[in-house]
């Protein structure tokens, strides 16, 4: 599983990780602390499932207005404002449309933004995934889990 190969790096680092989730509801938090000991690394985690609670965060209003909360300006914020709010120096944000509602010709069923801050650095992403909704949210805490690692790994080897 490779939520053990992300617990090492972030012990190895000495680092500390939030998560912020949308469509996931939860799903990476809990596959980080199912593991005994995450509390090493991993600091918190937080469900933003509906647009007030990612504008308490600390979301520009103005931008789910603009963009919608599943867009590369939103999840960059959930990042940012969740890695401050959990003092983690590693944040992954998620928000998506996972169905089998929700979406839209722009934005169809399986539609998910991702954002990994971590230093001073922040990475954005979109995917696609297919499948039931079980299926769509499956892949994006696997996704998110493994773009992390990739990163940290990167890190670690320069």
């Amino acid at each position: 599983m490779n939520t053990e190969t992300l617990a090492a790096l972030m012990v190895a680092q000495a680092l500390k990780l939030a998560t912020v989730e949308s469509c996931t509801g939860g799903g990476i938090a809990a596959r980080c602390t199912d593991l005994v000991g995450s509390s090493q690394w991993f600091n918190g985690g937080l469900v933003t499932y509906s647009n007030a609670m990612k504008i308490r965060l600390g979301v520009d209003p103005q931008l789910i207005e603009q963009h919608g909360a599943v867009s590369e300006h939103v999840v960059r914020q959930m990042a940012e404002q969740g890695r401050r709010y959990c003092n983690a120096d590693w944040s992954v944000a998620v928000t998506g449309v996972a169905g089998p509602n929700g979406g839209s010709p722009a934005k169809p069923v399986g539609t998910v933004w991702f954002a990994w801050s971590g230093g001073s650095s922040i990475v954005t992403e979109r995917q696609q995934f297919s499948g039931d909704r079980a299926l769509v949210r499956a892949q994006t805490v696997n996704h998110a889990i493994d773009r992390l690692i990739a990163l940290l790994s990167a890190q670690t080897a320069s």
